[in-house]
């Protein structure tokens, strides 16, 4: 089978097309992938920089989306169903994957194999983001970094349906702007200065929930964001720095800076995969949450598709195609 392969740690141009043995069967469920999502992990681990560091070569990965091959006796899904599928940090990207049968999601109809391959990851954060740590609120208003990318998108997709009135995308071009409107945004705002423009917006209210994939120096002025009682959601850190937070500044306002380690909640509480999965699947098969609208890669674009989140430009999820 053909996939991608990372030998050395220079970064997403060291990611090469190679041949591969297929993996066998085991205990596990095996697909037949049409496509694969890349996320800011891949990035990370690409240059030797995530927390959790494979060994060389690896396989880059975290979510795929295809077809069951085969699957053992007893599991959820039979040979021939499509299905998304968590291999969590690494080994996606292969035409051929194996997964246990908790990992993997019957895929609805209504939702393409590149749509299904991005949603996982960033769908099921938000989805533990927005309702778990930051206790979304029938009528609220959401702030949104990073609006033009994977999770933002996510986030603009996702916020309306679990109950936010409004939802601002904060996006760095007007062009981006487009890609957050499309998405779901009832309101864009440019980064610059993006603090005032919220108070203006909110009539000095300020917005109840702020999601941030972002990080770096905008941090502060996302906590002055924040109307009486509101939440800051640490997702991750695409802008590079880590901020740091004067705890004054929580007591002023009776606001939350709160950790989204949605990785880390799954490994930690068996069957919540089940139950976010249960509360999401019925949204993309009604309608109710419209599936993603991913930036598709061929699989010789592998390396320019993990770029393409190294250097910002990405707009919505990104996926690679691995077989028509």
């Amino acid at each position: 089978m053909r996939a991608v392969q990372i030998s050395a740690l220079d970064g997403p141009a060291g990611a090469k097309i190679v041949e591969l043995d297929e993996p066998a069967a085991g205990d596990d469920v095996v697909i037949e992938v049409h496509a694969a999502g890349v996320a800011f992990p891949d990035v990370l681990q690409s240059r030797g920089l995530y927390q959790y560091k494979p060994a060389l070569p690896f396989v880059p990965g975290g979510e795929a989306a295809g077809v069951v091959r085969s699957a053992p006796a007893g599991a959820h899904v039979a040979a021939g169903d499509r299905v998304a599928v968590l291999t969590m940090l690494n080994g996606a990207m292969a035409q051929v994957i194996s997964a246990p049968a908790d990992q993997v999601f019957t895929l609805p109809d209504t939702v393409s194999f590149e749509a299904g391959a991005g949603l996982l990851f960033n769908d099921l954060t938000v989805l533990f983001a927005l309702a778990e740590r930051g206790r979304l609120a029938s009528g609220a208003t959401v702030l949104v970094h990073g609006a033009a990318g994977g999770i933002g998108t996510s986030t603009l997709r996702l916020a309306g349906p679990l109950g936010a009135s409004r939802v601002i995308a904060v996006v760095s071009t007007p062009e981006k702007a487009e890609v957050a409107r499309a998405a779901g945004a009832t309101d864009t705002v440019l980064v610059d200065g993006f603090k005032d423009a919220v108070r203006e917006l909110t009539d000095g209210r300020g917005v109840d929930i702020v999601l941030d994939p972002v990080g770096g120096d905008r941090f502060t002025d996302s906590l002055r964001c924040l109307a009486p009682g509101g939440r800051l959601l640490v997702v991750g850190f695409t802008g590079g720095a880590i901020p740091t937070v004067k705890v004054n500044r929580l007591l002023l306002n009776n606001v939350d800076v709160v950790g989204v380690g949605w990785g880390a909640w799954v490994m930690s509480h068996p069957g919540y995969l089940a139950q976010q999965w249960a509360q999401l699947e019925p949204l993309l098969a009604s309608g109710a949450v419209a599936p993603p609208q991913p930036h598709v890669f061929a699989l010789e674009q592998a390396a320019e598709a993990i770029e393409a989140l190294e250097n910002r430009t990405a707009k919505g999820k990104v996926v690679v195609r691995l077989r028509d």
